[in-house]
């Protein structure tokens, strides 16, 4: 048996995995090229469009994905951070093993800052909150995620809401830190999951939107060379 309860902005739930999902995805990738905020010796920034993979998938039908097309251009390109297929926005690569092991430190370290803006189904009753629950892979479900408090990864999201809409919302999403599908998993668990989400959101609600109303709209890091802070913003298409 499954249970959940509020206390405050804090949301505890056991761990209940969901019975096994039929696979019907079929990867489709957007044309178009990638858009460029920055570019030096050290690093690359882009915008992710919604349904490209950031690295290959299993199968030749997945090789397709950002850091292969940026690769063209960049053979010396590295992978520093993901974002999930369904997302878009602000990711950071590295162009030397040295830009690459200092942004490894910082995200390990909680340094670099990210922050997300996301359409949720329904209107929170507060206006900001912290969700702290643990996660862990669902393995039947796989790539699904689920909140299990036995064995799950400390996770941590802050939240609060910039405008309501009457019947949904729009929120910043900032996570602390940086676990897969979290704050897909925690929005869900506050009782209003993303917008368009085709794991997490119920099927009729997902089938409204063309993409996942998650998007990746700030980044702040130190520059692996020069130690300087930078600061990147992406205006989400939504």
């Amino acid at each position: 048996m499954s249970e959940k309860r509020k206390t405050g902005f804090h949301f505890f739930s056991t761990c209940s995995s969901h019975a096994p999902m039929s696979t019907t995805f079929t990867y489709a990738p957007p044309a178009g090229p990638i858009h460029l905020l920055h570019v030096d010796d050290d690093i690359l920034v882009a915008c992710k469009p919604a349904g490209l993979l950031s690295v290959p998938g299993r199968g030749e039908d997945r090789a397709d994905c950002l850091i292969e097309r940026l690769r063209q251009a960049f053979a010396q390109i590295l992978l520093v951070h993901r974002l999930d297929l369904d997302t878009s926005g602000l990711i950071v690569f590295a162009l030397s093993p040295h830009a690459q092991a200092h942004l490894g430190r910082q995200f390990e370290a909680r340094r670099i800052s990210k922050r997300y803006v996301a359409l949720i189904g329904g209107e929170p009753a507060e206006d900001r909150g912290r969700i702290e629950l643990p996660l862990i892979v669902d393995w039947p479900n796989r790539p699904r995620q689920m909140v299990c408090h036995q064995s799950g990864r400390p996770a941590r999201t802050d939240w609060r809401v910039l405008r309501r809409h009457g019947g949904y919302a729009r929120v910043q999403l900032k996570p602390v830190t940086g676990r897969s599908h979290q704050l897909r998993v925690h929005m869900q668990a506050l009782g209003h999951p993303i917008l368009g989400d085709p794991l997490y959101a119920d099927a009729a609600s997902a089938a409204k939107y063309p993409r996942m109303m998650l998007h990746a709209e700030s980044l702040r890091l130190a520059h692996p060379a020069t130690g300087v802070m930078l600061d990147f913003r992406s205006k989400a298409p939504f």
